[in-house]
């Protein structure tokens, strides 16, 4: 995981200290060769003992302020995977898999007594069951005409339109789900799936079932606005 800015910043004034004070240490202990130093008195070598002690000080601070950096570093490394995998588990990520297609629309030909109209139309009930079916398939991410599923979705019809997240949704409606394509496929074998076949026949609704050779791509959701709830403080 790439560092944060901050973090490439400290890491670089970091080096520098210790490239500074590796360069102060050699200076002061003096270098090894023919030519030796002629103004060494014992003070100076005091003096130079006392120095490098203080540099050892130093430099052990900054190895133990180094460490502390990189625990630091690690800890937000685990916290970033867990945002993000809590993400994904509440439908917040968009996301992409192997998957299935489902297209339900309207009849064309509506040319129909009142009392009959009902079955040349596609209702929310059809779609709230293929939902269910898809979840209990093993779908891991569901959307309707781009709409993610999730916990708090509602799927309802609203007069001439189905209300999808707070969003006015008309035919033809495509759900979409990613995950195990044969699971998916077989959780839509219910009764109810071969009614609509029957009802594709007889009315002429559309009912279709496709297995993308592309990747499904599911929109990520919406984060809902608390206004009445909060967290209950557990008695310590």
């Amino acid at each position: 995981m790439e560092l944060p800015k901050n973090g490439k910043m400290m890491l670089t004034v970091a080096s520098l200290i210790l490239g500074m004070l590796f360069v102060t240490l050699i200076k002061a202990t003096g270098t090894t060769g023919p030519v030796a130093r002629t103004d060494t008195t014992l003070a100076s070598l005091v003096q130079i003992g006392q120095e490098n002690d203080q540099l050892k000080n130093d430099l052990a601070k900054l190895q133990e302020e180094m460490g502390k950096f990189q625990a630091g570093q690690n800890a937000s490394k685990v916290v970033l995977e867990q945002l993000e995998k809590s993400k994904r588990n509440s439908g917040l990520t968009k996301v992409t898999g192997p998957g299935i297609r489902v297209t339900l629309d309207d009849a064309s030909n509506r040319d129909t007594s009142e009392q009959d109209i009902y079955y040349y139309l596609i209702h929310e009930e059809y779609i709230r069951q293929i939902v269910n079916w898809l979840w209990n398939g093993g779908a891991e991410a569901i959307a309707v005409n781009g709409q993610r599923i999730m916990g708090n979705t509602e799927i309802f019809c609203s007069g001439a339109f189905i209300q999808i997240n707070g969003t006015r949704q008309m035919p033809p409606y495509v759900i979409e789900a990613v995950g195990d394509v044969n699971y998916l496929q077989s959780a839509l074998n219910f009764y109810f799936w071969d009614r609509l076949g029957e009802y594709q026949e007889q009315y002429g609704i559309t009912r279709r079932l496709e297995v993308p050779t592309e990747p499904v791509v599911i929109p990520e959701g919406k984060i809902q606005q608390f206004r009445y709830t909060e967290p209950v403080k557990e008695a310590k």
